[in-house]
């Protein structure tokens, strides 16, 4: 094994791609990762607004807006059309048009409509806006609904507020009690990342051996062995960089953690192994690097969107769900939050560690394959 070690070090301090992928570069793009969600909460996103009517009330449901956290009101636009023009150039997230007669309206009982444009793309900012904007006109129509109330003959103003808001409702969540977009994003993207960059790495390493001595002068006469002393030490370095993930987040971060660190080390070993097999069979079978980058691209990109994370999987149709179920990083993902948020027991997290070691078929597949090409005398193989 020690052989084996510094054979594949040697290896690793030739190939630059090769020696980025198995230490700084997936700990870099970790950093960068956490970095874009450190602030954990989205703030003080810039809205534009179109007053028509230029009224007390009117001002009053601007200022509403500019102090709830979320939103903060840039500019004001004198016309729709100069607005549209600002919301379509990326300027401001939402424009908010309040109609003319606002204030003339609400005084006479009727129900004015101020009408709110955003971008639905960015799904994450259209709800957070949305959210934001019906929060301060609810504020508003609830100031206004106690005021009428205590002038009709509620003279004590929790009475009439009682009356304006017969229901209020207090949302409390079980797990990320403080809404922090960090600890669901960044720890679901980390591993779908990792996943790429091991079936990557695992690629790039094989192909190694073949542009430096051709693959039948590296497997020889014992081909199992070769095969598996070469994904061994990659293996050992890809667990380094999970446990530093795990630690960074759990640890030095404080994010809550309720379940046991064996099971979450015991998914990342078995998830790793899982990925190093498919990679083999995209390169085994393709002998070309190009071709199995292709195929590991295709494979794993999709990753996030499939995990379940942002779009729950209960809704996924079926080819979602069954390219779901051929990505390592879904299943890890699912005993990692299990672990995380519910501390579920090792038989509980047993069904998913299952699909991660029904996996370990690949290298059945793999193990056939490389006895298969050591068998041939083919030149350039």
């Amino acid at each position: 094994m020690m052989i084996q070690l510094a054979r594949e070090w040697r290896l690793i301090r030739n190939e630059r791609w090769l020696l980025s992928m198995t230490t700084w570069l997936p700990l870099m793009l970790f950093a960068i990762i956490w970095g874009i969600f450190s602030a954990g909460i989205a703030r003080d996103l810039p809205i534009g607004v179109v007053d028509l009517d230029h009224s007390q009330v009117s001002r009053q449901l601007i200022r509403y807006y500019d102090a709830n956290p979320t939103l903060a009101v840039s500019k004001a636009y004198t016309s729709v059309a100069e607005g549209s023009h600002a919301l379509r150039g990326g300027d401001i997230y939402a424009l908010v048009v309040i109609p003319t007669n606002l204030e003339q309206d609400t005084k006479l009982g009727k129900s004015p409509t101020a009408t709110v444009f955003y971008n639905s793309q960015f799904v994450l900012i259209g709800k957070l806006v949305n959210s934001a904007v019906l929060q301060a006109q609810g504020t508003l129509n609830a100031q206004i609904d106690t005021m009428r109330n205590m002038v009709s003959g509620s003279r004590v103003p929790q009475q009439a507020l009682g009356l304006a808001v017969p229901v209020t409702n207090q949302i409390t969540p079980l797990y990320n009690t403080n809404s922090h977009y960090g600890q669901f994003l960044v720890s679901a993207t980390i591993p779908a990342i990792w996943q790429i960059a091991i079936v990557i790495t695992t690629i790039m390493a094989l192909s190694a051996e073949q542009r430096s001595g051709g693959l039948n002068a590296w497997l020889g006469t014992t081909p199992n062995s070769h095969l598996m002393g070469k994904i061994i030490p990659y293996t050992l370095l890809f667990l380094i960089q999970g446990l530093i993930f795990l630690v960074a987040l759990y640890g030095v971060l404080g994010w809550p953690m309720h379940g046991q660190w064996w099971i979450l080390l015991l998914a990342q070993l078995l998830m790793v192994l899982a990925c190093q097999g498919v990679a083999c069979l995209f390169y085994l079978f393709t002998l070309d690097a190009t071709k199995a980058m292709s195929l590991a691209a295709g494979f794993t990109a999709p990753a996030f969107a499939f995990v379940g994370v942002t779009f729950p999987a209960t809704d996924m149709p079926t080819f979602a769900l069954a390219w779901r179920a051929m990505l390592p990083a879904s299943h890890y993902l699912d005993v990692q939050l299990h672990q995380v948020n519910h501390g579920m027991t090792a038989l509980q997290a047993m069904p998913q560690l299952l699909c991660l070691l029904a996996f370990l078929s690949t290298w059945v597949l793999a193990t056939w394959r490389v006895n298969v090409l050591s068998t041939k005398h083919e030149g350039g193989i």
